[in-house]
């Protein structure tokens, strides 16, 4: 994706529809700074240049090589945070594992069959009972709201 020289004075708010881009060039641009979260799901991009003035998306430790001549920075060969050696900020919950969400970034999904806040809840939505007592209050309302609102509709 070719984005240099585009006179962008901030990332695009459609950026995120580039989320599969491999190779992104931000170079003769007047950015001056790149809002966290703005590579949130670029996990192919392996080749992003930069204006000087900016530093890589996640530090230089999100990427493998990070070269810089006199115009701009190229950064390349994105890192996957979850398979380092440095130790996570943020580690994962129990039953849930890291995975990649950018430059950077990493993001916990949880193990099948866990779900939920913190990976706690196993098994699946119970979907039958769930429509069930759903429907039941349903109809026992609109029956009641019928039956009650119906002499008012009579005298009328």
């Amino acid at each position: 994706l070719d984005l240099s020289n585009c006179s962008l004075h901030s990332v695009p708010p459609g950026m995120a529809e580039a989320a599969a881009a491999i190779v992104l060039d931000l170079t003769e641009n007047p950015l001056t700074t790149l809002p966290n979260g703005s590579f949130l799901g670029f996990i192919h991009l392996q080749s992003l240049a930069m204006p000087l003035a900016l530093e890589c998306p996640g530090g230089s430790g999100a990427w493998q090589d990070v070269t810089v001549d006199r115009s701009s920075r190229l950064c390349q060969g994105q890192r996957n945070l979850c398979n380092s050696s440095a130790e996570l900020a943020w580690p994962c919950p129990e039953n849930s594992v890291c995975a990649p969400d950018g430059p950077g970034l990493t993001q916990c999904l949880c193990d099948n069959p866990f779900h939920g806040y913190k990976c706690l809840r196993e098994g699946t939505f119970p979907m039958l009972l769930f429509g069930g007592i759903l429907s039941t209050a349903t109809v026992s309302l609109s029956l009641l709201l019928w039956g009650t609102q119906r002499r008012k509709a009579k005298t009328l």
